[in-house]
């Protein structure tokens, strides 16, 4: 005894001195972690889907401004067969032709072709489109040139 007082010793129970989780512990984290994931992992699928069909307009309005370049090159468009090719490639009846597109024609997002036809069939000089994520024409996901505004 000091000063008057008693000093007691606190024991501390066995289970705040263990340093391990029970099974329901970390079975309860389990399952807020799958609550969680179940509603945070589709939002971001549709945001990655949307992101593709994105990427797709913006390749389809960098072909337009490319077409609208070879145009006043070669006082026309190309022609269905030469396709966006004639964009990187020079066709053998294009004497005025500059390259158009730098690096290429890519695939669209979902690893197709792009679609192209001269002359256009909705009212434009020419259609460009991605049969989009079915890769299959019609079905309402197509992506194309006349109806992005």
């Amino acid at each position: 005894m000091t000063n008057g007082r008693k000093t007691q010793l606190v024991r501390p129970s066995a289970a705040a001195n263990r340093g391990a989780f029970t099974l329901i512990e970390l079975l309860l984290v389990l399952v807020i972690l799958g609550v969680l994931a179940a509603l945070v992992v589709p939002r971001f699928a549709k945001r990655s889907e949307q992101a593709k069909i994105t990427a797709a307009g913006t390749d389809i309005s960098t072909f337009a401004t490319a077409l609208k370049t070879f145009e006043i090159d070669c006082s026309r468009f190309p022609t269905t067969e030469e396709g966006l090719n004639a964009l990187v490639q020079q066709p053998s009846n294009a004497p005025n032709w500059h390259k158009s597109l730098e690096k290429g024609v890519p695939k669209d997002p979902w690893g197709n072709a792009y679609q192209y036809a001269c002359p256009g069939q909705h009212d434009n000089d020419y259609d460009i489109w991605s049969y989009g994520p079915d890769g299959q024409p019609g079905g309402g996901d197509d992506i194309d040139n006349w109806t992005q505004k």
